[in-house]
């Protein structure tokens, strides 16, 4: 650990336990709302590859790949728009992740969430924010605290 740049989920463990038992309550939520764990590893990854966090991605990759997500999804995802693998169900959730991580005053939530609620209930756009919302304060933990890539198990 550098005296300057601390490893936050060592410095204030307790901090981290609570984001750790909010992951884990989010994750449950998302599997009680229908969503596959491959489709919340898809959300991790694409948000990961948006904030640059090479550690979490280190991390949902390979998470990605033990949920069953093929390979072709993972190696296409920042490219999802025009990718034609990726269902509406993948694509709605990956809009709303996108759409918490690049905050942009001039996007219109309104006409997001009219656009995921097409093909996502209300009780998983909410599992999906959520998730991103996790995502995106882990992959900021982990640049704050320039964690290293994760070896492979």
């Amino acid at each position: 650990m550098n005296p300057i740049r601390p490893y936050l989920d060592k410095a204030h463990p307790e901090v981290y336990r609570a984001m750790l038992q909010a992951a884990t309550a989010s994750r449950k939520a998302s599997r009680e709302a229908g969503l596959s764990d491959g489709l919340l590893e898809l959300v991790n990854i694409r948000v990961s590859q948006i904030n640059g966090c090479r550690a979490c991605l280190s991390i949902h990759v390979p998470a990605a790949r033990t949920s069953g997500v093929d390979q072709l999804k993972i190696d296409v995802l920042p490219a999802w728009r025009e990718a034609e693998v990726f269902d509406e169900l993948e694509r709605s959730a990956l809009l709303l992740a996108e759409s918490l991580t690049v905050i942009d005053p001039a996007m219109d939530r309104h006409e997001i969430a009219r656009r995921a609620g097409e093909h996502l209930t209300a009780e998983q756009i909410s599992a999906v924010e959520w998730g991103a919302t996790l995502i995106n304060a882990f992959n900021r933990i982990s640049l704050a605290s320039d964690h290293p890539v994760r070896a492979a198990a």
